[in-house]
Order: structure tokens, then C-alpha cells, then sequence
């Protein structure tokens, strides 16, 4: 049985859903994206991937096809029109459709915004096993556009980190840039030294995590000390624990580096305790 999907307004089957050659997604990457994830049957910090989607909108003076209220409304009924018990919902705007290939953007007033969004079934996604064991990363220069803050659909860079890692036998990449991590290819990344959190500082060389949010505030409640500046790959290398955050992975222990165990090369107590606290409290405030 096939998904059924949102398009501009109208729910279709997977199979008849269709936008434009000409749409500026396609041609020039001019969109942005967000994904909330479904545990339970509940969205996971909708209010804040909401927030981050009007931001990154406002930043590339995008048009805002529905209401908060809307996209809201638009994802719970795909939740239940897919069943959805544990999973994810992705959403895509885009520039839309001005009718044909321009580097020049139209007026937002005539060509309106593209909307797509569709669900993603994964059972079972917060009792993965990669939880208990940690997963693996190597690092890789950060060659990607400036504006990380936005959340564009622009994802070749760390489409090509993940297949880097694949090839290295690993998990996953960290991004660097002038000799100190940024960010993961899709997820924040942190170290544990001495019981101190230390995740780079909120600018625009790394996404502005929703998890992350949280999951530092949660911390911070839990009296656990958090220090947000840059890290070194050595630095890393040498920490106690480490572990990345992301809609979809949530806290995500981290226990090797380009080929170097970090600490005694399993999960840590503070990764651990932090991703229990995540889920019961994401839980809780689910929608």
C-alpha cells in the first residue's frame, strides 16, 4: 500500500504525486526543509522545527505558503493517514514554480511557494541498537556554502560525507574547518572532558539543532555543566565520551574517531543518561 502524500494542498498517493520541472527546488536547491519526528504517534518538538522553518524562510525572503496552525494540522493528518507509530514527517518549501530557468528569483506575490511533505515509517527508532554500542566517525574538511544556519535542501556535501564514512567502514563524518569540528553531516556534535558538555557556539557555520536546544536545557536542569566553543579533532580524540544530537537520532553516542577509541570505546555516562532524559521528557511535551 502506498504513502500518501501532501502537495500544494491536496493529499495524493505516493505514485501521482508530482511538482514542476520548472520548480526552483529542483533547478537551483532554492528551498528549505525541516523533519519532526513521530514517537508513539505524537510529534517530537513541532514548536521548534516550526520556529527554525519561519527563520530559515524570513533568511532567503521566502514566502510561508500555510500557518503555523496549518502545517501542524497537515502533519497529524498524515501521521494518521500512514499509521505512523514511530517515525518521521519531512517537510519541503520551496521557491516555486516561475515558469521557467532563472538565476533571478520571482516576486512571491505571483509565484507561490511549493509545499511537500510525506512520512518516513521507522518501528522502534528510540530503542535502536547503535544506542548501546555507539556509533563511529571519521573527520572530513568542511567545504560547504556559509549560511549553515539555514536549513536548505542543499545536501550534496553531506550527502557525500556520509558515503565517505561508508567507504572508511564507519558510521558517520565529522565536518572541520580551520582545525575544529563544526557539526556532524546531519546532527550536532559534542565531547564530554572532566564533566564538561563542549559543543560548538550557535553561528552561521553549523545548524541551530532543535534537539540540540533541548538537550542543552536539559543539562543545564540537570545541574551538568555546559561550555559552548569550538573543538579540535585532537581534542576529541582525547575527551572522556562524545555523542551527537539530531531530530532523528536524538543523543547519539559517539565512542570512535578516525580510527581513535574515545574514552574506554563504549557509551558513555553522561551520552546515556542524557538520551534517557531526552526521550521521557520529548515524550511528555510530544503534540
Amino acid at each position: 500500500m502506498s504513502r500518501t502524500v501532501y502537495v500544494n494542498g491536496a493529499y495524493v498517493a505516493e505514485e501521482d504525486a508530482m511538482v514542476s520541472v520548472f520548480d526552483r527546488g529542483f533547478l537551483m536547491a532554492d528551498g528549505v526543509y525541516e523533519v519532526t519526528s513521530v514517537l508513539g504517534g505524537k510529534l517530537i518538538d513541532f514548536a521548534g522545527h516550526a520556529a527554525r522553518l519561519e527563520r530559515s524562510l524570513q533568511e532567503l525572503e521566502m514566502a510561508a505558503p500555510v500557518s503555523d496552525a496549518e502545517l501542524l494540522a497537515i502533519h497529524r493528518e498524515l501521521v494518521a493517514r500512514n499509521a505512523v507509530v514511530d517515525g518521521m514527517v519531512y517537510l519541503q518549501i520551496t521557491r516555486g514554480n516561475p515558469g521557467d530557468r532563472d538565476f533571478a528569483w520571482p516576486d512571491p506575490a505571483l509565484v507561490p511557494s511549493t509545499l511537500v511533505l510525506f512520512t518516513q515509517s521507522k518501528p522502534g527508532m528510540a530503542d535502536t541498537p547503535q544506542a548501546k554500542t555507539g556509533i563511529r566517525v571519521i573527520s572530513i574538511d568542511d567545504i560547504r556554502w556559509g549560511r549553515r544556519d539555514i536549513k536548505t535542501v542543499q545536501l550534496l556535501y553531506p550527502s557525500m560525507g556520509k558515503m565517505m564514512a561508508k567507504a572508511a567502514g564507519v558510521d558517520d563524518a565529522w565536518l572541520v574547518e580551520d582545525g575544529f569540528v563544526t557539526e556532524g553531516t546531519s546532527n550536532n556534535a559534542y565531547i564530554v572532558k572532566g564533566g564538561q558538555i563542549i559543543t560548538r557556539q550557535l553561528g552561521t557555520d553549523i545548524l541551530h539543532g532543535i534537539t540540540r536546544a533541548a538537550v542543552l536545557r536539559f543539562a543545564r536542569e540537570a545541574q551538568m555543566e555546559v561550555v559552548e566553543r569550538p573543538f579540535a579533532v585532537a581534542e576529541a580524540k582525547a575527551a572522556d565520551e562524545a555523542f551527537i544530537t539530531s531530530a532523528s537520532a536524538f543523543v547519539m553516542p559517539v565512542v570512535e574517531i578516525d580510527g581513535t577509541q574515545i574514552g574506554p570505546g563504549k557509551p558513555g555516562r553522561i551520552a546515556t543518561r542524557l538520551r534517557e532524559i531526552y526521550l521521557e521528557e520529548a515524550r511528555k511535551a510530544a503534540v
